[in-house]
């Protein structure tokens, strides 16, 4: 029988897919709220499928993908998410998801995805042109996000939400110092002069 793991911290989502895989046969489903606690999960049900969300705390879906190809894991992944397609979607496909779909779309959206990953098929809707109806300068902007490490996206974006660098440095395990070290390369990568200008970039760029 087919199991999954539904990575997600907010409880109305959860009983959503919870609602999805239930009604495809999928038993038992386990949840985890927090990125860090994917790869235990992972190692202790050996989950089939995993519903797995990017805007999580600490460790964010991107770095969970990252984790997970990094340990060899072998598993069926499903993006489920508020993150904007055009900023996420080639590289979560890049990272070895399977399929991407918008938590602003029907669920029977989800669950056709969920049965073409469980067939074998990835499930990806077509991005529009980045360029049409877009100047030069937010072409050029869209470039800079994509030469972005996934741990360097996750961090700008939870700058641009005005979280402190002690306050990352918790929730990712790590230093205070690297987190300002990140903070020093990003606003250099993207050429903004302050945390204000940083902001505003992401905002323009559907990152928040």
């Amino acid at each position: 029988m087919d199991s999954a793991l539904i990575v997600d911290d907010h409880p109305v989502v959860v009983g959503a897919v919870r609602m999805v895989l239930e009604s495809l046969g999928y038993k038992p489903i386990h949840v985890a709220s927090s990125g860090v606690d994917v790869v235990p999960m992972i190692r202790a049900h050996a989950p089939t499928l995993i519903v797995l969300d990017l805007k999580l705390k600490g460790m964010g879906g991107l770095e969970v993908l990252d984790r997970i190809n990094a340990l060899g894991m072998i598993c069926k992944i499903v993006i489920f998410s508020s993150a904007d397609p055009n900023s996420y979607l080639v590289r979560c496909r890049r990272a070895g998801a399977m399929a991407f779909v918008a938590k602003s779309a029907e669920l029977q959206q989800l669950q056709s995805a969920i049965k073409a990953v469980r067939s074998g098929y990835s499930y990806f809707q077509e991005l529009p042109e980045v360029s049409a109806g877009h100047s030069g300068v937010h072409s050029d902007e869209q470039q800079q996000i994509e030469g972005l490490s996934n741990r360097e996206l996750h961090i700008l974006v939870q700058l641009a939400h005005g979280k402190p660098n002690k306050d990352i440095a918790q929730e990712m395990n790590l230093s205070h110092k690297t987190i300002s070290t990140y903070k020093t390369r990003l606003m250099l990568k993207l050429g903004v002069s302050s945390l204000v200008v940083l902001r505003e970039f992401a905002r323009r760029n559907h990152l928040l």
